[in-house]
C-alpha cells in the first residue's frame, strides 16, 4: 500500500514564490521542494532567486525544477444560466416560441436550476411544471414532444435568441 496516496493530498503548483511572494511569470523556471512533516509532506514552490538564497543546511525530502504555466482560463459556459433563465421567463410571459421554451427548460433542468415536479395533460396538449431550485418560482412549459430531427433547428434558434439578448441582460 502506498502511504503517499492516503497521507498527502495532491498539492497544485503555487502561482507565487513561497519565500518572496512574487508571482511567477508564464514560462519562468522555478523549484518545487517537498519537506517531510509528520506523516505527510509540505510543498514549497521557489523562484530561482529564492532557491539561490535558501539555507542549504535545510534539505528537502525531494526537489525538482520545472516551468510555470498558468492554469488555463475557465471556458465560459456555452449558455450562461442567468441568460437562459431570463430568456425563458420572457418567452413564457410573451407566450411565444414554445419550442424554444421547451429546450430552455430542459437545458436549465440539466443544469439543476429547474426541477420538473409534475406533468399535466390539458385537452390534447401536455405541459411540464417546473420549480426553480433556489427560489421556488413555478414555470409551466408546453411539452412540444420534439422529434430528434427537429432539435437542431430549435437549438440554433435558442442560441440565436441568447446571443441577441446577452447584451440586454
Amino acid at each position: 500500500m502506498n502511504p503517499l496516496a492516503n497521507d498527502w493530498p495532491i498539492k497544485h503548483p503555487a502561482d507565487v514564490c513561497a519565500i518572496t511572494s512574487r508571482s511567477f511569470a508564464p514560462g519562468e523556471q522555478f523549484y518545487t521542494l517537498l519537506y517531510r512533516e509528520g506523516n505527510g509532506f509540505r510543498r514549497e514552490d521557489l523562484s530561482q532567486e529564492a532557491w539561490a538564497a535558501r539555507n542549504e543546511n535545510i534539505r528537502p525530502f525531494s526537489f525538482w525544477k520545472t516551468r510555470y504555466e498558468p492554469p488555463p482560463a475557465s471556458p465560459p459556459e456555452p449558455l450562461a444560466k442567468e441568460n437562459a433563465e431570463e430568456l425563458l421567463r420572457r418567452l413564457l410571459a410573451e407566450n411565444s416560441q414554445p419550442n424554444a421554451c421547451y429546450v430552455l427548460a430542459v437545458m436549465l433542468e440539466r443544469k439543476r436550476v429547474l426541477k420538473q415536479v409534475k406533468s399535466e395533460v390539458t385537452g390534447s396538449s401536455r405541459v411540464l411544471i417546473y420549480e426553480h431550485a433556489e427560489n421556488g418560482d413555478v414555470f409551466i412549459v408546453p411539452d412540444m414532444q420534439l422529434r430528434l430531427d427537429e432539435l437542431e433547428s430549435v437549438q440554433t434558434e435558442v442560441a440565436t435568441l441568447l446571443k441577441s439578448t446577452s447584451g440586454a441582460l
